[in-house]
């Protein structure tokens, strides 16, 4: 009983001791703290005296070290030997003040979106009060080597990749001594099993040749092979480029883009509003020869009231309808751009928080970052299923094994009428949304 006794009051004492919130409730990150600051001093004790005892010497004193972690800084007591060095390699790595933890949970944060500034205030919630900007920097660049993996790897065990998404997003670098606005070029392929992938992103001139042929031809020389298709918006000699890199590649021209291409060519708010009812309608018919008899149908009306727009539209046309080469399945996904738009919003919700990046390698950490992020997201599900990419080969195998039939006279008219009543509910529309 009187041993019994003895622990209770023990225990009652060590409960006294423990560190106490405002409101008297014990401090559960400090008690950590400090027991996790005891185990890690008791450790490099009997580590140093093991060390003294196989060099034939003994330990003579300590040198104070300060450790930031996720449960706040340990002031940690380094022994020293009195003829030779001791460092305690297993719990502490040299010239480091921030443990690995801490170092992944600042990197993560800045991924995330918090400026330099932020995470030094979430860094003092978490109890280290002596992370300075520059330390959360330098930590931030461990994020480097996870950047130049994604952005340097081969796809040669991959195969080939049928589509191929590209885009550029816009936003504030410093740069030459001033800030300029900085596009940043994105990739997203799709591969033989309907899988999406991230191949690559660089800072480029997007209205240069050479910028897009430079960037094209470093995806292909990391094994990008098998295009069929590449989507995207009109960027200045984007085409060219895809005409050279991926030869026998059909461009897709993104007909979102299109259709606000035309809207911007429209003088007056009227004319903008009716040259978008009448082509968003188009690229929603399920027959490919109804898609092209209602897009030369809205180009004709259009060029009644607005000729610039439907000059646009003409210049086009072999570009915005290249997605009806493809399997009537995957059109929905071909036609536009949108899956780069949702990736490039990620990036732009992330990068406002910085809203001037410091440099160009800043800028390639987040974006490695971000597009590292949606890479692995990815990896969980198809983009489209095994049973649509069969259609795309059993298609091409029909092709290369005879030349596609030319539409029958009653085909074209049947398409021929289809298209009048897209375009005639199209203007049923419009009177009704201006009564």
């Amino acid at each position: 009983m009187a041993t019994m006794d003895s622990v209770t009051v023990d225990a009652a004492a060590a409960a006294m001791e423990m560190p106490r919130l405002g409101d008297g409730t014990v401090n559960l990150m400090e008690l950590g703290r400090a027991l996790l600051e005891q185990i890690v001093n008791e450790v490099m004790r009997a580590m140093a005296e093991a060390a003294a005892e196989d060099a034939g010497t003994s330990r003579n004193g300590y040198r104070d070290r300060r450790l930031n972690t996720c449960v706040g800084p340990l002031e940690l007591r380094i022994p020293k030997l009195r003829a030779g060095t001791f460092f305690p390699q297993d719990p502490l790595e040299r010239y480091s003040r921030t443990d690995k933890a801490m170092a992944a949970a600042v990197a993560e944060m800045y991924a995330g979106g918090l400026s330099t500034r932020k995470v030094e205030a979430v860094a003092k919630r978490l109890g280290v009060d002596s992370l300075s900007k520059d330390q959360v920097s330098r930590i931030c660049r461990a994020l480097d080597a996870a950047v130049e993996d994604l952005n340097g790897r081969g796809f040669g065990e991959l195969g080939e990749f049928p589509y191929l998404w590209l885009d550029a997003t816009y936003v504030k670098c410093r740069d030459a001594g001033h800030v300029a606005s900085t596009a940043v070029v994105t990739a997203i392929d799709c591969d033989a099993r309907g899988m999406r992938h991230v191949p690559g992103f660089d800072v480029v001139d997007t209205e240069s040749y050479e910028g897009w042929l430079g960037f094209l031809r470093g995806l292909r020389e990391r094994g990008a092979r098998g295009v069929r298709l590449v989507v995207s918006d009109a960027h200045g000699g984007l085409a060219g480029a895809v005409g050279e890199v991926f030869q026998g590649a059909a461009w897709q021209r993104c007909v979102v883009h299109l259709i606000r291409d035309c809207c911007a060519a429209a003088r007056s708010r009227e004319k903008r509003a009716r040259v978008a009812k009448l082509l968003s309608p188009v690229f929603r018919a399920k027959d490919a020869l109804v898609v092209r008899a209602a897009y030369h149908k809205a180009a004709e009306m259009i060029a009644a009231f607005c000729p610039a727009a439907a000059d646009v539209l003409e210049e086009a046309e072999p570009d915005a309808l290249a997605y009806l080469d493809f399997p009537a399945s995957h059109w929905k996904r071909l036609r536009t751009n949108n899956v780069q738009e949702r990736t490039n919003r990620e990036i732009k919700r992330r990068s406002r928080v910085v809203q001037v990046f410091p440099s160009r390698a800043s800028l390639m950490r987040l974006v490695g970052a971000v597009m590292a992020d949606v890479d692995e997201s990815w990896q969980q599900s198809r983009y489209f299923s095994e049973a649509k990419m069969d259609e795309l080969w059993r298609l091409e195998e029909a092709r290369a094994a005879a030349s596609p039939a030319a539409p029958t006279r009653e085909e074209l008219g049947a398409a021929d009428a289809e298209a009048d009543k897209i375009i005639a509910a199209a203007e049923v529309a419009m009177e009704r949304e201006a009564a």
